[in-house]
């Protein structure tokens, strides 16, 4: 038995019975806050983690979104700068969960295993062969008998459920319990992160060794919910599923059907957009006229050196494709609201770029196994060694508006698609859209009442009244610790003689106004100071952006969905303030700047 499992059984489960009540859902949207977490975190019990040297704990992990510091596996302490996050959910992977850790204790029976020791071994060839043994059954979902020890994934699962009660704080801290569902057929990331709504959970977590269908998880999530358990699943990194996230058939190869869309809606109403294998949105393949498509862009299929398809992985054609659907079977398979998270395996996600400690223990986790800059050598580099962690992006960051923070509220935020994403900073973004509004409704202090009152919230339907063009409410506020916003863009996708469409749209600038005829920002001097990564101050940035925008190519009978997305001013990426410390130049071919920024849910209209 582990040494996390028994912390877990001698402090954990009895902890979690002295939870208190949680608040009830407030349904006063009014009332609603904008709220940040992580929900797609691993800590040493995931297979993965503890083969990157990662001991660190659940409780370690919800200390470090508390603020607090932990240890990083590579010997130094990480701690968020920005201060506590106001939610968070552990969610290490299903398959084989905490069997490494067993594996690894001398008081475990599976510490006997003849290739346990090699799983530990300091000559690296042997970690890799024992190691491959066991994640190559991940991909098939044919599980290995030693190892696939049910009462010890039972156990770590008890685990992962105590520790969210045990730091679960009604109204201050939010905490969920989940897993990560692992499916990786021909190495095409189809992984879920899969959360439960309140301490009502099931007696084991699903995994591809249970089967690597997503369908599969979402006929088990039914059938739990039929036993009043709810939870949710939240695909992610769809950018290297090799257009399979988003295909036009289902996991068999058939045509998707009108009871698949309603069964995936009704099991995966959110999908993550940002996190540190890069962001899922768009890129300029696909949307060639978006000059802001080119943003943190990662295309390698997991533990290959293969480029993954782009059609099919990415959320915006995602989005399209759900409205062809809905034409021609009249369901929408892929009407998902966004969040961003970090998938950090460190139990906590590197957000600031300032900041970044890599996502993958000892594997990334020092200068030269980054390689924001060339090191002597690297061109002998093997393996795992020879990743481009230089890709890879500080992490990404989900937002919710609730009315208060607990689990009740948040989760049905999730439901309703109430939700937005950051690429780390802590951006608020809100959208409206309605018919009726007053013209001074941004200098009403109750705002919020008739915003809700007077139309729909991103995520919801707004329903169609005649030819009318509805007004959209738009608005963004920077993060305190972060540079000024730059721009505020509204991004519609559409369906046009059964081909899919987009077009983006500036309405709000930090300087000046959208020209009426490019419907862009003019130019700003916005830079910075890639030596020092010192922000211009000249620079013009709102802290505060909104607008009422009416769309000037509105048609009633167009079914269309609207998503805002802000733009920070420059900033130095990761690898340039790395780069920095080292006094040495970065890698060519990396940019030096990044444009953070934030993307609300979107809006459908046209039924």
């Amino acid at each position: 038995m582990s040494q996390i499992t028994k912390t877990a059984i001698r402090m954990g489960v009895a902890a979690s019975a002295l939870v208190s009540a949680s608040l009830a859902h407030a349904d006063e949207a009014d009332r609603r806050q904008a709220w940040f977490g992580d929900v797609h975190v691993h800590t040493g019990l995931s297979y993965d983690a503890a083969i990157f040297g990662v001991r660190r704990t659940p409780d370690d992990a919800y200390r470090y979104a508390l603020g607090e510091p932990i240890r990083h596996a590579a010997g130094y302490d990480i701690q968020l700068k920005g201060g506590p996050l106001d939610f968070y959910a552990v969610t290490d992977h299903a398959e084989y969960l905490g069997v490494l850790p067993a594996m690894n204790d001398p008081a475990s029976p599976m510490s006997l295993i003849d290739y346990a020791k090699d799983m530990f071994s300091a000559i690296r060839s042997k970690v890799v062969t024992a190691y491959s043994k066991m994640s190559n059954t991940v991909k098939t979902g044919a599980p290995i008998p030693e190892l696939y020890n049910r009462e010890v994934v039972k156990t770590s699962w008890m685990e992962l459920g105590a520790a969210a009660d045990r730091y679960y704080r009604p109204g201050k801290f939010t905490t969920f319990a989940g897993f990560e569902f692992t499916s990786n057929p021909k190495d095409a990331n189809l992984h879920r992160v899969v959360l439960f709504r309140t301490e009502r959970r099931p007696d084991m977590p699903f995994s591809t060794l249970d089967s690597t269908n997503p369908e599969d998880l979402w006929a088990w999530l039914d059938g739990n919910r039929a036993k009043g358990i709810d939870g949710l699943a939240i695909p992610h990194n769809s950018n290297v599923s090799d257009g399979r996230m988003f295909a036009m058939t289902d996991f068999a190869g058939n045509p998707i059907s009108a009871k698949y869309a309603e069964t995936r809606m009704r099991n995966e109403p959110i999908v993550e957009i940002s996190q540190v294998k890069g962001t899922s949105e768009t890129t300029p393949a696909l949307s060639p006229n978006d000059e802001f498509a080119n943003f943190e862009n990662y295309q390698t299929l997991l533990g290959t050196t293969t480029i993954g398809k782009t059609d099919g992985s990415y959320v915006r054609q995602g989005l399209q494709r759900g409205l062809l659907l809905e034409e021609q079977i009249g369901k929408n398979p892929f009407k998902y609201g966004l969040i961003g998270s970090s998938d950090t395996h460190n139990a906590g996600g590197p957000i600031e770029e300032s900041h970044y400690f890599g996502k993958v223990g000892i594997e990334d986790g020092t200068p030269d196994r980054r390689r924001a800059v060339v090191w002597p050598g690297e061109d002998q580099l093997k393996g795992s060694a020879a990743t481009p962690f230089y890709e890879w992006s500080a992490a990404g960051l989900a937002g919710v508006w609730s009315e208060r923070n607990n689990r009740e509220d948040i989760f049905a935020a999730f439901r309703r698609k109430e939700t937005f994403a950051t690429s780390g900073p802590r951006i608020k973004v809100r959208l409206f859209a309605g018919f009726c509004y007053p013209t001074d409704i941004w200098s009403r202090s109750d705002f919020a009442k008739l915003a809700y009152a007077g139309g729909v919230p991103m995520g919801g339907d707004l329903i169609r009244q005649g030819d009318k063009a509805p007004l959209f409410l738009a608005q963004a506020m920077k993060d305190a610790n972060e540079a000024g916003l730059q721009r505020l863009q509204i991004v519609r996708g559409w369906v046009e003689n059964g081909q899919v469409r987009e077009a983006i749209y500036d309405v709000a600038c930090a300087k000046g106004t959208p020209d009426a005829k490019t419907h862009r920002c003019p130019t700003t001097s916005a830079a910075v100071d890639t030596r020092t990564c010192t922000v211009n101050a000249a620079g013009k940035a709102g802290a505060e952006l909104k607008v009422a925008w009416r769309d000037p190519d509105f048609k009633a009978d167009r079914h269309a969905f609207y998503y805002l997305r802000a733009i920070q001013n420059p900033t130095c990426r990761w690898s340039t303030y790395e780069a920095n410390k080292l006094g040495k130049p970065v890698r060519p071919g990396l940019p030096l700047t990044i444009q953070e920024r934030a993307w609300s849910s979107p809006i459908w209209t046209g039924s």
